[in-house]
């Protein structure tokens, strides 16, 4: 049935126009809406007969003054790939990072990824294992590169089908640095606050003391922080909330 009603012109297209005027609807988007009526017809008026289908696919959102950019994402994942670059593993392991970003990271070093939640895709160099950051399938001191980028501020509030768990944090760092080995180095971020904040269910926030506590028997080797659309070296706590990049080495026993 649905298909039979996809393959009918005067039905697809208005299911289109119907999307165009509900999905996340603002009266800012009249003046797209004119915007997209105006080009349609101008390229009506120029047929092209190598394209033997038109549908309607509004996209009337993506004219913008700038590249729109998450700034979080585009500050670490660069951050991260550049420091896995430096370091050279023979073979990297990252927990729960961007599935995008490690897969991208992958083509140059050979990656073992772990997320609770499986890969519907494959790639050469890009090993997947299911696993939880709370019980990590390796061994002690067993690992020699490490990355976990905005994870750990999730694990415990459910948002990801995780179990409720108030001390999640706490023990995902916990394992992270059981793995490690001595000298080892991990990439580690996580949103940072003025105080220890919880933001249910969307994550939780710290203060880079907290953060260092938790590390305790790791050297910080470096740090950065996002705050809006800047990348800068030192915490600032009176800038409030943001993103901690931690790069950190385990300290021989």
């Amino acid at each position: 049935m649905i298909k039979t009603l996809k393959r009918n012109k005067i039905i697809r297209n208005a299911y289109a126009l119907f999307f165009l005027f509900t999905s996340d609807f603002k009266f800012s988007h009249f003046k797209n809406i004119f915007w997209y009526a105006s080009h349609l017809c101008r390229l009506k008026k120029i047929p092209n007969e190598n394209f033997a289908e038109f549908k309607l696919a509004p996209c009337i959102n993506d004219k913008t003054s700038f590249t729109p950019l998450e700034p979080v994402y585009f500050f670490q994942d660069t951050w991260a790939a550049r420091k896995i670059f430096e370091l050279k593993p023979n073979n990297h392991h990252d927990i729960g990072s961007s599935a995008k970003t490690i897969g991208i990271l992958s083509q140059f070093t050979p990656i073992t990824m772990i997320d609770i939640r499986p890969l519907p895709l494959e790639l050469p160099n890009l090993k997947f294992i299911k696993g939880s950051i709370l019980e990590l399938p390796f061994n002690d001191d067993s690992i020699e590169t490490m990355s976990s980028l905005c994870v750990v501020e999730h694990i415990g509030l459910g948002r990801y089908g995780d179990p409720i768990d108030a001390f999640g944090s706490e023990k995902a760092v916990s394992e992270l640095k059981r793995v490690m080995k001595p000298n080892g180095i991990i990439l580690f971020s996580v949103p940072v606050d003025v105080v220890n904040t919880v933001y249910f269910n969307a994550h939780r926030a710290f203060t880079r003391d907290y953060i260092l506590s938790l590390f305790d028997g790791f050297e910080l080797l470096e740090e950065r922080y996002q705050y809006g659309y800047e990348l800068i070296e030192t915490y600032d706590k009176n800038r409030g909330f943001g993103t901690g990049l931690f790069m950190l080495r385990k300290l021989p026993k």
